[in-house]
């Protein structure tokens, strides 16, 4: 018992660490030196006492061992705080120095991770050996990219302009631009910044073209080098052997762990479906293939009379199983799953070695510390909770039962269990939780765990010389396409998936206590009294704002624009930021997941300002993936957006209110007043809860003429409620500025102002910055942009301004809560700090 509380409260210590936003003064820490003399001395009187005590007052022998747990527990969790800011601060120590951001570095070292490859070229991570550039300074680990050198130059396409084709494990030299880690900050969306600072990645960048570029070793010395030169010598083969099929992808994942090949829209269905933990490997992979190992070797080693008088069938069965285990975690990667499975696998074959007797919970226990003595940032993870999650709940339901049931009745007990158990931190971590998950989990766990693995790896072992032995690849491949043809007729059932709000954290805390309620044994009274406590974390939705107030969202999308507009009833989305990729855009990455955790399942309005991608990258995602009542834009009429537009169901039977114009109102007058698509110009105009909305640029005539440019017919969106004013003018330039100051000079003071087109130079007049006046003036760039937005000149008319600038590279998404009273404007950055998070 005494090892279980303490690796839940030295959890628990590392958990509180990874919430603070600046790491803790260490002259506290000699209070934990306390803790040594303290627990003999307790021990001491309590064995000396405990006969005494038990004879006089049972009361008081719990007294004694109470303060002893309570020692034990403070000691650990203390210890895990200090212990995880001791390496947090090891970790931030190393950093690329900001004079050597964007600068050519020459150095020699290691390709040290699976190359993954995306649309423009591979990325990988590296280990830097030379530092070739002299007085440079660079971080032992580092994260690259390497691009089509006509992203870089814009020249044309040729053989020479094809990026380097990188291989694990190979010794190259390089030439290197490289900054630190920056990422995006918004609400409940993914941290780069923690994760590269898990993976001890310091500075990330890219390979650049025209450097000194040249493979000086095929495969460097080093165990680690040459585990990753056979992952992809294993995914070689699966791509030769599958070519284009659709499910080599989900092999390599199963054999190697590399989820790379895996498209976005399987991983959606994989997702949907509640199976997405079968498509890696799992602890339930690793915890087969050791059984396996175990019950091998306990065979053979049998038979042998010599082999068992040296050493017992049992202790060689779990060494084996443990280097089974270890081998096959080291191949995939070794994540946090893989990792608590071989640590738990390692304490059984412990526990059979020293001939000593370990408490399932003791086993846990022994993989929590085995996880996060190394790595403290695996609690920010969401692998991490799901599977301790999973394994407890697993123990929980069939652990220390009276009698064994039918081993069909055990396994829908747990799946019953995973089913309903997991449901609070699937809530918690990603706002949705499948309900189809446990059909799709009964077919899915068997075939592919059973047979898809063993087949998958069976041919990953084959050598080479065994090409005309591809059976085993083809039937897993046969296999895993019957299991996706059950999978994604779940998916297209209308209700598969249940999507909401994040639930408060006191909400998931009650819906965990009402999951261990509700598994308890058979017998035990008032179990249904679990069933209330799940119901906080789908009733406690997030207030929205009052009538006449507005709550607006200024994304920090990098170089872009995405402004969510919420009212009382009503959302509008202002633009929709850029695409990363071909499969990443910030409508999937950042906008669907801010907006339905905060409880917007709907937009009312979506306005696209202008023809450039970072203001339309995401817009096919949210009009996919959430239902939207009408779009706005400047597109042209063919424009494939608005096709697909006009093309979508109306979400609602009632309409939210739409621009209205005079004389007519969308792109075909009053025929277009059913259509979901609209023109913006100016004298729209309409009001949601007491909050006005009104364009005032571009007019109706600007679309007849040719010769505008894209950023001079933005949409221009002036929002009111009382005497405060929001402006938000696209990427508009100096002509447009020119007519707003001659058509609507009494319309552009605002209290908040988003910087026309990211503070560039061709916008931000004189007159127009002394027009609007605002108290708060908003640049939406990226770090370190290749544009150079804002401009210094430009920075500096609105400091003179009086302004308060905010930036969304420095200050993360900005978050504006305005009434007929005031304006109150929130950097996330700093109302959300963590230690990690990067202050440029």
């Amino acid at each position: 018992m005494r090892m279980v509380i303490f690796a839940i409260f030295f959890a628990l210590g590392v958990w509180l660490l990874q919430q603070q936003a600046a790491l803790p003064d260490f002259g506290w820490v000699w209070l934990l030196l306390g803790f040594p003399l303290l627990h003999p001395l307790s021990r001491w009187r309590d064995r000396v006492r405990v006969r005494v005590v038990e004879r006089e007052n049972n009361f008081q022998h719990l007294i004694v061992r109470s303060i002893h747990t309570l020692l034990l527990a403070a000691f650990a969790f203390g210890l895990g705080f200090y212990h995880a800011a001791w390496q947090a601060e090891q970790r931030l120590a190393v950093a690329l120095p900001d004079e050597w951001q964007g600068r050519d570095i020459e150095v020699i070292g290691v390709v040290a991770g699976l190359p993954r490859s995306h649309e423009h070229g591979q990325r990988f991570n590296f280990d830097v050996e030379q530092i070739l550039t002299p007085q440079a300074s660079v971080p032992e680990h580092i994260y690259l990219s390497t691009y089509y050198e006509k992203l870089l130059s814009r020249r044309r396409f040729d053989k020479q302009t094809k990026p380097l084709a990188l291989k694990a494990g190979e010794r190259w030299r390089l030439t290197l631009r490289l900054k630190q880690p920056h990422g995006t900050a918004n609400p409940h969306i993914f941290d780069f910044e923690a994760w590269a600072l898990e993976n001890n990645l310091r500075a990330v960048g890219y390979v650049h073209p025209k450097g000194k570029n040249m493979r000086l070793d095929a495969l460097a010395d080093g165990l680690a080098y040459r585990i990753e030169t056979w992952r992809e010598a294993v995914r070689d083969k699966f791509n030769a052997t599958l070519g284009g099929e659709p499910y080599a992808g989900v092999l390599s994942a199963l054999a190697i762990g590399d989820q790379s090949g895996i498209p976005s829209a399987q991983w959606q269905v994989f997702t949907r479906t509640g199976v997405n933990h079968l498509m890696s490997i799992s602890g339930l992979h690793i915890t087969m293939l050791a059984s396996l190992g175990f019950s091998i070797s306990y065979w053979l080693w049998r038979r042998s009379v010599r082999l068992t008088l040296l050493l017992p069938a049992r202790k060689a069965a779990a060494l084996a199983a443990l280097l089974v285990a270890l081998g096959y975690a080291l191949l995939s990667g070794f994540a946090v799953p893989a990792q608590r499975t071989v640590y738990m696998v390692g304490a059984v074959a412990a526990a059979l070695w020293l001939n000593r007797n370990f408490s399932l919970g003791q086993i846990l226990g022994i993989a929590l510390l085995g996880v996060l003595i190394p790595d403290p940032w695996a609690v920010i993870s969401p692998g991490f909770w799901l599977s301790f999650g999973a394994v407890a709940l697993i123990l929980y339901v069939s652990a220390y039962r009276l009698g064994q049931p039918h081993w069909l009745m055990q396994y829908a007990s747990v799946q019953w269990a995973m089913t309903i158990g997991l449901i609070p931190l699937l809530l918690g971590l990603f706002q949705q939780v499948s309900l189809v998950s446990p059909v799709a989990n009964a077919l899915a766990i068997p075939l592919v765990s059973l047979i898809v693995v063993p087949l998958a790896l069976l041919g990953a072992a084959l050598p080479p010389d065994f090409s005309n032995w591809d059976a085993p690849l083809w039937l897993a491949h046969s296999v895993m396409s019957g299991v996706m043809v059950f999978l994604e007729w779940l998916n297209a059932l209308p209700q598969a998936v249940w999507t909401q709000h994040v639930p408060p954290a006191w909400s998931i805390v009650a819906g965990m206590l009402g999951v261990l309620l509700i598994l308890l044994p058979r017998g035990f009274p008032a179990r249904w009294l679990g069933l209330p406590m799940l119901l906080p974390m789908f009733l406690n939705t997030p207030e929205p704002p009052a009538p006449g107030t507005l709550r607006l969202i200024i994304f920090d999308a990098g170089q872009g624009l995405a402004v969510a507009a919420q009212t009382r009833h009503h959302t509008l989305l202002y633009d929709a930021g850029p695409d990363f990729s071909d499969d990443a855009d910030s409508g999937n990455r950042i906008l669907i997941p801010a907006l339905r955790a905060m409880g917007i399942n709907q937009l009312d309005g979506l306005m696209l300002t202008h023809d450039d991608s970072d203001h339309t990258g995401g817009a096919a995602s949210v009009m996919q993936g959430m239902p939207t009542g009408w779009l706005s834009s400047s597109l042209p009429d063919e424009h494939w957006l608005v096709r697909q537009a006009a093309l979508s169901p109306d979400p609602s039977p009632t309409r939210s209110p739409s621009p209205q114009s005079s004389p007519a109102r969308g792109r075909g007058g009053e025929r277009e007043k059913q259509s979901l698509t609209l023109r913006c110009m100016d004298g729209q105009s309409w009001q949601w809860d007491g909050v006005s909305f009104e364009m005032l640029h571009p007019d109706a005539t600007s679309y007849a003429a040719a010769k505008i440019r894209d950023n001079n017919r933005g949409c221009v969106l002036r929002i009111s409620t009382g005497d405060q004013h929001i402006l938000l003018t696209a990427d508009i330039e100096k002509e447009s500025e020119q007519r707003l100051l001659i058509e609507h000079a009494d319309k552009l003071p605002a209290t908040l102002l988003v910087v026309p087109h990211h503070g560039s130079k061709t916008s931000s007049t004189d007159g127009f910055i002394s027009a609007v006046s605002p108290n708060y003036a908003v640049f939406t760039v990226g770090y370190r942009n290749r544009f150079g937005h804002p401009k210094q000149e430009v920075v500096q008319r609105y400091a003179a301004s009086g302004a308060q600038l905010l930036r969304s590279d420095e200050d993360g998404a900005i978050l504006v809560e305005m009434n007929a009273q005031g304006v109150q404007v929130e950097s996330y950055r700093k109302s959300h700090r963590r230690y990690w998070m990067h202050s440029p």
